[in-house]
């Protein structure tokens, strides 16, 4: 091969071709190499099921009034889930109700804070975006991921997810929260447990009722979910829906 054959993209090998790999014909590809790599990862970890949290990632820890109230009960919720229910004790070789967020800053950062705090690995599914979303450091380094498609980062949120605590938070929360209750009222995944923290934000931000008054859901759809007020709630609430621990203690 003369020289400007082998210096040609052409003579890349696929694997190596950056421009070949982020072109329009390889997307469907790169889709996969997102599920492939998550997937490994949690396999290797032996994560068998996942408790997801989700917020807002505006919050801080020494917020004033409800804000900081709000990441202080998220940290306690990821630690009482990590302690109880399962994600630090193998049972038959898998853990279970290992605490996943979106991965950021805010109500993410402090329920993989309390995980982190109680011992156990502690996921964090992050996306690329244009600001605020930068890895908290209290994910496991190993099970902290990057994605560049939504959808394949929902996809891994929902398909381990035992059950589901949502914090107030904005347009991504609601995305999220309205994702998976989507699933189950549409029976594309078996129905989980589902808390919203703090009632009296939710109420005010979503009239749940009125969507039922109108017809635009069933009555019985209301029953997808309950709301809880603080950590320890939050746990009672997900184990009388059903929540399966796998701990020594509950």
């Amino acid at each position: 091969m003369n020289e400007t054959g082998r210096k040609s993209p052409a003579n890349l090998p696929a694997a190596l071709d950056r421009e070949f790999l982020f072109g329009d014909s390889m997307r469907g590809v790169r889709f996969l190499l997102e599920y492939a790599k998550a997937e490994e990862h949690l396999r290797n970890w032996s994560v068998r099921s996942t408790i997801i949290v989700f917020g807002s990632a505006r919050i801080r820890e020494h917020d004033a009034g409800r804000r900081g109230w709000w990441y202080d009960q998220a940290r306690r919720f990821g630690r009482i889930a990590s302690e109880r229910g399962g994600a630090m004790k193998d049972n038959s070789g898998v853990r279970d109700n290992v605490i996943a967020t979106g991965g950021g800053p805010g109500i993410m950062e402090a329920a993989n804070r309390g995980a982190r705090e109680a011992g156990a690995p502690t996921i964090g599914f992050n996306i690329e975006l244009p600001r605020e979303q930068e890895p908290n450091p209290y994910i496991t380094p190993d099970l902290c991921f990057s994605f560049h498609y939504f959808a394949m980062r929902k996809m891994h949120l929902a398909m381990r997810a035992h059950a589901l605590v949502v914090f107030p938070g904005g347009f991504g929360t609601l995305d999220e929260l309205f994702e998976m209750l989507t699933l189950s009222q549409t029976e594309r995944a078996p129905t989980i447990p589902v808390v919203l923290f703090d009632g009296d934000y939710w109420r005010r931000i979503v009239n749940f009722e009125a969507l039922a008054e109108e017809g635009m859901i069933a009555p019985a759809d209301l029953d997808l979910f309950d709301f809880a007020n603080d950590a320890e709630e939050a746990w009672a609430t997900l184990r009388r829906r059903g929540l399966k621990t796998y701990a020594s203690t509950d």
